[in-house]
């Protein structure tokens, strides 16, 4: 059976009106967001969980730094995820390509053994460059330039992803370290310790059912470049632009794994000097263009800052959800990385509410860099909220409360910072820079994800009160970095030219 034939899905409610391709991508989107925010859940309460409890029993900065890393890469991946799709693949071969190799690299996980985790960790950050900009590029190919439902299509499509996001905590989390679900493994002559693999299993399903369900539509999709593709075929300069591309992505990687050495921890700096120094050069420049990437290069930085903090969910928060917070309700115990599939709910209730906002204030609505200043803004709240939550854990596990709390002030932050970090990249990308300046917005979130993950590395749950000063440190060093684009906002803003 040809496992891409053409087919026309049954139109679903929500998505009528629509174009008929959305549907496939929603639910394969869902499926394989399904799968990441699963696994991720998992990720850091696997690693520094005993050897006895089915763990690696890793230290908790060995944790972080390997969190921190896989999902760095998963980010800086999609540049030459990117590259190959629009010059070798297409799009729907590296989504294919890329989400069976996502699934394989879930299933390896799933091998109760060490010699399978890092393969699996490799396997799924490969394939998800291959498949997260790619998938994205089909769904802008399902409608024409002036198509008025575009806006509308990618919401639905952003909405699938927070459901998938939603369900698959819920899910993994209940097999990994549920009570009752350890019990019927026991009672069913399986190793209870080995309740993560299952909740890694589950993720590859997800994975799975992301892949069959693209894979019976995939025949029916347009390609989202058409036309003369002479320069693609050009095998000269195919090589020299591949070269650089993957050069420079494998460069990056090295330098952030290098700084993970003690004697060259100084190298993160980079992180925000090499930025700083672009935006320097390219606000001195009289074009245009180079000031609109002055201007993003602003919005990168804010960007890796809020991310370095946000993404602390699958570390510092993880860690202090599981060991110092009461993990139930109404005296009913639940699993602890259920506290993942918070963040996701709130993005669903509250995204229609900003996108009412910003459609009510119109033209009066603030720049995109004040936006971004009032969610790091929020961001800076939410780990000033962790602050008393870390000391009250002197004397006990805290309430679940305190999460929450957490969580809806980030939440905010993030719907201030990214859906409109994206509109603005696609609006200040000079002609023919698309791409690239969409790899740069990737690559902020990689930057974030790697310093996530060493932060987190310093979580001690043995010490509230350092756990506390760390998140006022982190807390206060936001905020200043709010107050630093609040004042450069109207420069931004000069630097956007006609930019709206």
């Amino acid at each position: 059976m040809n496992p891409i034939t053409p087919h026309a899905p049954r139109r679903t409610p929500f998505l009528a009106g629509h174009a008929r391709g959305l549907a496939p991508l929603f639910f394969t989107e869902l499926w394989e967001r399904f799968s990441y925010y699963g696994m991720r859940a998992l990720l850091t309460l696997f690693m520094v969980a005993p050897i006895a409890s089915g763990g690696l029993g890793f230290e908790t900065q060995d944790a972080g730094r390997i969190y921190g890393n896989y999902t760095m890469a998963v980010y800086m991946l999609a540049i030459p995820g990117g590259f190959l799709a629009d010059r070798i693949l297409g799009a729907r071969r590296a989504v294919l390509l890329g989400g069976w190799t996502i699934a394989l690299g879930h299933y390896a996980l799933a091998v109760p053994s060490i010699e399978t985790f890092y393969p699996g960790l490799l396997l799924v950050a490969l394939g998800t460059g291959l498949f997260k900009p790619n998938i994205s590029a089909l769904v802008g190919a399902l409608y024409a330039p002036g198509d008025t439902r575009r806006d509308a299509g990618f919401s639905i499509f952003y909405m699938g992803i927070n459901i998938g996001a939603f369900i698959a905590p819920l899910v993994t989390g209940f097999l990994a370290q549920s009570v009752w679900f350890k019990g019927w493994l026991s009672s069913n002559g399986f190793d209870p310790a080995h309740s993560w693999h299952w909740g890694f299993a589950a993720a590859g399903i997800g994975m799975t059912l992301a892949m069959l369900t693209f894979a019976r539509n995939a025949a029916g999709l347009a390609e989202p470049h058409s036309g003369d593709d002479t320069e693609a075929r050009d095998t000269p300069a195919l090589i020299k632009h591949g070269a650089a591309v993957i050069g420079g992505t494998l460069a990056l990687l090295a330098l952030a794994l290098a700084s993970d050495q003690p004697d060259f921890a100084w190298l993160r700096w980079l992180f925000l000097a090499l930025p700083i120094a672009g935006i320097i050069y390219a606000a001195r420049q009289p074009h245009d263009d180079a000031q609109r990437l002055a201007a993003i290069g602003v919005l990168f930085i804010a960007a890796m800052i809020f991310w370095a903090i946000f993404e602390q969910a699958g570390t510092t928060i993880a860690l202090f959800a599981d060991r110092l917070t009461r993990n139930e309700i109404a005296g009913v115990p639940f699993p602890s990385a259920w506290f993942q599939s918070i963040n996701p709910i709130f993005v669903i209730l509250l995204a229609p509410m900003f996108a009412a906002l910003w459609i009510a204030l119109g033209a009066r609505q603030p720049s995109p860099a004040i936006k971004f200043a009032i969610g790091l803004l929020f961001l800076s709240a939410s780990f000033l909220l962790m602050v008393p939550a870390a000391t009250l854990a002197a004397a006990g596990k805290v309430s679940p409360l305190w999460l929450i709390g957490l969580f809806l002030l980030q939440t905010i932050g993030e719907l201030l910072l990214s859906p409109v970090g994206l509109s603005t990249m696609t609006k200040l990308a000079p002609a023919r820079m698309t791409g690239l300046v969409l790899g740069l917005w990737f690559l902020a979130a990689a930057f974030g994800n790697k310093l996530a993950g060493v932060l987190g590395g310093g979580f001690r749950s043995e010490d509230p009160a350092a756990l506390a000063s760390a998140f006022l440190t982190q807390a206060g060093l936001v905020a200043i970095a709010a107050g630093l684009l609040f004042a450069a906002a109207p420069w931004v803003k000069r630097l956007s030219g006609n930019t709206h």
